[in-house]
């Protein structure tokens, strides 16, 4: 037994990562001391464990996800897709702040994938957003 903390990058295959969506080869991509991977096919984002919430404090970070948000439509209807990084089948979850968004999460490795256009949606939180998000009142 060993007193090293877990390496989160220890789960990680070697090599580039493969679209969980449409399975062509994920790139790669860094901002402001982040590395994200993006997909060479669909325009989809893995991020591991909370780099999505690192990413959405960053001025400018939008640039990331550069993928067409209609081909990120399309691919959301997509489900039943495993991790890249260990398999595991992930699970459909929805931002309580913007429900409009289902991104999907690995319970093995906590990462995350966003379709195209998600991470800039995620990011710009709208009047709407916050409507939905705000607590009603309870009737009477």
């Amino acid at each position: 037994m060993t007193d090293d903390p877990i390496d989160e990058t220890s789960l990680r295959p070697p090599g580039p990562l493969t679209c969980p969506k449409c399975r062509y080869r994920m790139r790669v991509v860094t901002f402001a001391g982040v590395e994200v991977d993006r997909c060479e096919g669909c325009g989809g984002i893995w991020f591991d464990l909370l780099e999505q919430e690192d990413l959405r404090r960053a001025t400018g970070s939008e640039a990331v996800d550069s993928g067409d948000p209609e081909t990120g439509r399309r691919f959301d209807q997509v489900g039943h897709i495993r991790c890249p990084v260990d398999g595991t089948p992930m699970v459909r979850m929805v931002d309580k702040g913007q429900p409009h968004l289902w991104i999907e999460s690995c319970p093995l490795c906590f990462g995350t994938f966003f379709d195209a256009g998600e991470f800039r949606d995620f990011r710009e939180e709208t009047v709407r957003d916050m409507v939905f998000r705000r607590p009603r009142p309870r009737p009477l």
